[in-house]
Parts: structure tokens; C-alpha cells; sequence
């Protein structure tokens, strides 16, 4: 996202277009989700498609300038009772919050929904090969990324993409593993995947421990 908004909200890349088949992708993962609130809606490519795949949309963000359904922030999501939704869609959100809201955050969404989808921005710049055999759907795929391993956010200060990420996956508190571990008291992780489609995306796919049946 650019500082202007508005003019952000016009764009679309190759990757929205990736990002949302993936999120349809991953819903259909999850059994019996009919009810989404996707927290972030951005240019409303995620809604409008997943509306044309039959499920109930329901949009949530902090800033009216993307027409959301509701306007309110994602670590105070008062407004909605106890399981409301089937998902929760949290797609390059989570990294715009100050670390002292993302427990409550993660807490409120795992009361709100049964499952969550949650991607998280991958820091630096990324590298990629790829080879594809030309049988079956084989490929072979290698990534990496460049950017100060030793560099720590301190949680506080929007540091990254032009001062809106207040911290991003692989920077020092952030790797994977830290972020499983934020996860553990309110999700099951289902699956956990870098996009290999989208090198700048590590996705998350979890089912509150709230609501376990």
C-alpha cells in the first residue's frame, strides 16, 4: 500500500489476483465456512470474488476510504458476538499493528470466527528459481530472501514499506517459529506455507481453540 489510499485502492497487481486465488484456495480448506469477514477488504477483489464462490462477505477496516461494511480496528472487534463468522480473512494486516495490540487481536479474531486466514509480508528483497519437469504438475522451486537478519523491530516504530509495517516476517522476534508461538494460545495451525507464487506472502491457515467442537 502507498501513502496515498486512494490512489492505492485503484491499483491492481498480478499479485491481489494471486493472493486472492489463494485465499479461496485455503477456505475451501476449511470445513463448513459459509460466513467470512474479511479485516482489510483493500481494493474488494477478495470480496467480490469469494461473493461469485457463494460465500457471505462481510467487510472490516479501520479506514472508511475502502467502503468496508464496518469501520473499527481488528484488536476491538466488540461489535460482533461470539463466533459470528465461519472465517476470519486478515490478508497483510496484522503487520500494521504496534506489538502490544497484536495478542488482543489475534485473541478477538479467534472469538469471532472458527477459523482465520492470516498472511504476513515476508521482509527484503526475494530471489527465486524455479523448474518445472514438464510432467504432471511437478515443479521444483528454491527462494530466498535478502535483507539484515540481525536488524530486531522494536515493535513500537512503523520502520518498513514506506512506514506503514511496524515489523515483517524473518526480522529478528518475527521468524516463523516466533509467530507460531504468538499463534499457539488461541489457534490450531492447520498449515503454514510461503506463496510460491507470491514470494512476498507467508500464509497462515487456523482454527480457534475457542470454538472447538
Amino acid at each position: 500500500m502507498t501513502v496515498d489510499r486512494e490512489a492505492w485502492r485503484r491499483e491492481l497487481h498480478l499479485s491481489n489476483f494471486v493472493n486472492t486465488a489463494y485465499q479461496l484456495r485455503d477456505l475451501e480448506t476449511c470445513a463448513g465456512v459459509r460466513r467470512v469477514l474479511i479485516v482489510g477488504p483493500g481494493q474488494g477483489l477478495d470480496a467480490h470474488v469469494l461473493r461469485w464462490r457463494g460465500y457471505e462477505i462481510t467487510t472490516f477496516d479501520i479506514d472508511e476510504t475502502f467502503g468496508p461494511d464496518h469501520v473499527g480496528s481488528v484488536h476491538d472487534m466488540a461489535r460482533f458476538g461470539d463466533a459470528a463468522f465461519d472465517a476470519v480473512i486478515a490478508s497483510h494486516v496484522l503487520e500494521h499493528l504496534a506489538v502490544p495490540h497484536l495478542d488482543a487481536t489475534l485473541a478477538e479474531i479467534a472469538r469471532v470466527a472458527r477459523h482465520a486466514l492470516v498472511y504476513l509480508p515476508i521482509a527484503g528483497r526475494h530471489l527465486q528459481a524455479r523448474l518445472y519437469p514438464g510432467f504432471g504438475r511437478r515443479e521444483l522451486s528454491v527462494a530466498a530472501d535478502v535483507f539484515n537478519w540481525l536488524e530486531k523491530p522494536d515493535g513500537m516504530t512503523p520502520r518498513y514499506m514506506q512506514g506503514q509495517h511496524f515489523w515483517e516476517i524473518g526480522l529478528r522476534g518475527f521468524r516463523v517459529r516466533d509467530l507460531l508461538a504468538r499463534f499457539a494460545p488461541h489457534f490450531e495451525v492447520l498449515q503454514h506455507y510461503r506463496n510460491p507464487d507470491w514470494l512476498a506472502s507467508y500464509n497462515f491457515v487456523l482454527r480457534s481453540k475457542r470454538h472447538v467442537r
